[in-house]
């Protein structure tokens, strides 16, 4: 371990002082091993990323930093792939092509814009036209109609199938002449928790609605889940935890008799043009950032990219002045809105989004919260740490020992979480465990603390009392710790 420190400090990563050893698999296990210990940090604790973390102060810019290990002269592709991220687009025809393109349905002008800072969204604060939703949106789709949208979900070409009016997601703006398709609503409803010291945590319960729809009635049959976007930090490490890794940590019968059953989720992926390993978005629909990029770029924005060639977005054929609207590709561009350079820089700046160092790791009441954490049960979904694999194509990814606490598996949350919208390989009530490293600062980026898929709980409390289904046992050890141990639990967790 002495030996790893000092290699560290000399700028190789985690993963090569552990390859030093003759038996790599076995080095790696001894760093990835559960902790025992509780009395003080593990050794590399503090970096959450590996070499790749930010050691910059906490600030509001605190998700917004390279890859700490990232070569100098990869560091502007850096800078320009978030002036594009940043950029806002204009409808087309427009006097530049490098930023026409919107829509003509979206959600934001911008991926800055849901991803505030490249930090989390979150619900709005009152319904429209007091409020919008820009950094949040609803899923749409309908259950499988036909033979033919059976087949495309079974063979994974397909996750959802989409409502035959309104696609796959409600757009809440449009380009001047096309109307919107609608506005979310939500409506809150208090449910009260009583913890064993008598404490009353109040949950907010939502329910969604659709008002102002502007292409006629949905689907009978119509399913909507609510989104709010996730951090953007560590995409790029998440992306090279070893599949072998994510699979042995799948358990979909209980075998162990845990009551434990993680899912792997396998999705078509256009990057790989493959059958792959789903790791991103809520229910684990996307194989690779370039996937997920492309997705975002062109269901959110409708600004048509490789991958996802389309000008229109999510327009339906049932959307006729959609479809006959002016699209922004341009020869310059290679008949896409946004040039496949640009898109490959925006996927380079998404993947070297580092994660922030830990803060107070060695305090004795966060270490008392991590053996909390421990206890309750918490690491048999949120994994602590894996070592990523080697990729001489990306270095500062490679071999890196990383502290994500997930395990990018499918588990049941109970019908208190549920959406009841498949997708994929996931079930209505299946949500893919989130990364937990950076989650105490979101306070600090985006001036809030709203978390789980719809933003829900406002804070991380009522988030862990949301949790049912495969995590009821762990929010149960939390609902009868001492008022003292949930505050060093809660500790803990600010501290990742």
């Amino acid at each position: 371990m002495i030996w790893a420190a000092i290699l560290i400090l000399f700028g190789a990563t985690v993963g090569e002082a552990i390859a030093h050893s003759s038996d790599d698999a076995a080095r790696v296990a001894a760093v990835t091993r559960p902790a025992t210990d509780f009395s003080k940090p593990e050794p590399f604790e503090r970096m959450s990323g590996g070499a790749a973390t930010s050691l910059k102060p906490v600030n509001r810019n605190a998700f917004s930093h390279p890859s700490a290990n990232l070569p100098f002269d990869r560091q502007m592709d850096f800078l320009v792939g978030n002036g594009i991220f940043r950029k806002v687009w204009v409808s087309a025809p427009a006097s530049t092509q490098a930023s026409d393109g919107l829509g003509p349905l979206y959600n934001a002008r911008s991926c800055q814009r849901c991803h505030l800072k490249d930090g989390r969204g979150h619900p709005p604060a009152a319904n429209w036209p007091d409020d919008d939703a820009v950094s949040m949106f609803l899923r749409v789709s309908v259950p499988p109609q036909s033979d033919e949208d059976r087949a495309a979900l079974a063979s994974h070409k397909a996750t959802v199938i989409p409502d035959p009016v309104y696609g796959t997601q409600l757009q809440d703006f449009a380009v001047p002449g096309i109307a919107a398709e609608g506005r979310m609503v939500i409506d809150y409803r208090e449910v009260p928790v009583t913890l064993s010291d008598g404490e009353v945590v109040n949950l907010r319960e939502p329910t969604y609605r659709i008002a102002d729809l502007g292409y006629g009635p949905m689907h009978p049959q119509v399913m909507l889940s609510p989104r709010v976007a996730p951090p953007m930090i560590g995409l790029g490490l998440l992306e090279k935890i070893p599949e072998q890794e994510i699979v042995a940590n799948a358990d979909p019968d209980d075998a162990d008799g845990d009551g434990i059953s993680g899912r792997v989720s396998r999705v078509w992926s256009p990057d790989l043009y493959a059958v792959s390993l789903g790791r991103f978005g809520w229910k684990a629909g996307a194989a690779t950032v370039v996937d997920q990029t492309a997705g975002a770029f062109n269901g959110d924005i409708g600004i048509s990219v490789p991958h996802k060639p389309s000008a229109w977005g999510d327009c339906t054929v049932a959307q006729s002045a959609c479809l006959a609207a002016p699209g922004g590709g341009s020869d310059v561009h290679g008949g896409l809105e946004a040039s496949r350079e640009m898109f490959d820089l925006v996927v380079f700046y998404s993947r070297n989004l580092a994660v922030p160092a830990r803060r107070d790791y060695a305090d004795p009441t966060v270490l008392r919260g991590k053996k909390l954490f421990y206890e309750a049960g918490c690491t048999s979904c949120h994994r602590p740490k894996f070592v990523t694999q080697r990729d001489p194509a990306r270095p500062e990814h490679s071999f890196q020992l990383i502290w994500p606490y997930t395990d990018l598996l499918l588990h049941d949350m109970g019908d208190g979480l549920a959406d009841g919208r498949p997708a994929g390989e996931a079930s209505g009530t299946e949500w893919r465990t989130p990364p937990l490293w950076g989650i105490g600062l979101t306070q600090a980026v985006n001036g809030h603390t709203f978390f789980l898929h719809d933003g829900r709980a406002r804070n991380l409390l009522e988030a862990i009392l949301w949790h049912g289904g495969e995590a009821e046992g762990a929010k149960q050890a939390v609902v009868d710790m001492p008022a003292s141990d949930r505050r060093a639990l809660l500790r803990f967790l600010n501290s990742l």
